[in-house]
């Protein structure tokens, strides 16, 4: 039997058509949720990326200012811009798009941001929160897994999770956020990495399986037991000269064989990608919330 889809797209649309409203009623109270990101170079994909989030801000009724910057910046031109934002009572959100150009200490930057503006949650003191399971930013792509879980109608609570792949991005936060005591987590958690010997070992116990490796078709059929969900993080480029593009976009899951398999399966792309932005704007939203509030 064939696996039911979550769309990552249509719960991304579901979420963002509620964030208006919250953005709405925000502005009534005179405050409108302003992001500004900062982006060093021409990478192409940095430059889609940041074009996606200036469009969901926009639809969203939201304030996003970019910095274009030539790779050539130094790093001191960037704290200067972070310190201005930090200062600055208006900004919501601070977003430094990654990678940044050889020169530049990625570390030194993402540390300088104030971690109540840090809406990409990679901060040391957000990351320290989410470990410990206090309230602060979490990292977009791991909590919007968590609400695709949520509302796909799939609890992890008490179920067996196992993440492929220890990024500091994905793997290591998702885990993290699903092992909480708390709802819509409380899971039995496993994460495997390229030191396993057997990979398949352990992902033929998961009830859940959330693959973030970034090689394709690497969780085959065989690796699935009958009726997991299975979350699908990679993005990969495989050549297809049948596309007008001369390539396109797989997972790192065997879509066709393991969704023969699970029970849930998201798709790639309109599956976790989706998610990442909406969770930006649910982000920067919380942050202007709080100014409000305290």
């Amino acid at each position: 039997m064939a696996a039911n889809i979550i769309s990552g797209k249509a719960i991304a649309e579901e979420m963002q058509n509620e964030m208006k409203g919250e953005v709405e009623k925000l502005a009534a109270q005179g405050v409108v949720p302003r992001l500004e990101v900062i982006l060093v170079g021409e990478d192409p994909a940095s430059h889609v990326y940041v074009r996606n989030k200036e469009r969901a801000c926009d639809r969203l009724g939201m304030i996003s200012d970019t910095r274009r910057l030539p790779a050539s910046t130094s790093q001191e031109e960037i704290l200067g811009l972070i310190d201005e934002f930090n200062n600055n009572p208006a900004v919501h959100g601070i977003l430094v798009q990654l990678p940044l150009p050889d020169q530049i200490n990625e570390e030194a930057v993402l540390i300088a941001i104030d971690p109540d503006k840090d809406v990409d949650g990679f901060h040391p003191v957000n990351v320290g929160k989410m470990v410990i399971g206090e309230p602060g930013f979490l990292p977009c792509t791991p909590h919007g897994i968590q609400m695709l879980l949520k509302r796909s109608g799939v609890d992890p609570k008490g179920k067996h999770v196992v993440v492929v792949g220890r990024s500091n991005i994905v793997g290591k936060p998702v885990a993290n956020i699903l092992l909480q005591k708390k709802e819509g987590a409380n899971a039995i958690v496993t994460v495997v990495h390229t030191a396993a010997a057997d990979m398949s070992y352990y992902t033929r116990q998961a009830d859940i399986l959330i693959s973030a490796v970034g090689r394709a078709a690497i969780i085959t059929a065989d690796m699935v037991k009958d009726g997991a969900v299975v979350i699908d993080v990679g993005t990969n480029r495989i050549d297809d000269p049948s596309r007008e593009k001369g390539y396109r976009l797989v997972g790192d899951v065997d879509f066709e064989a393991v969704s023969q398999k699970a029970s849930y399966i998201t798709p790639v792309p309109g599956g976790v990608g989706p998610m990442t932005i909406t969770m930006l704007m649910y982000n920067t939203i919380e942050s202007a919330k709080r100014t409000l509030s305290g």
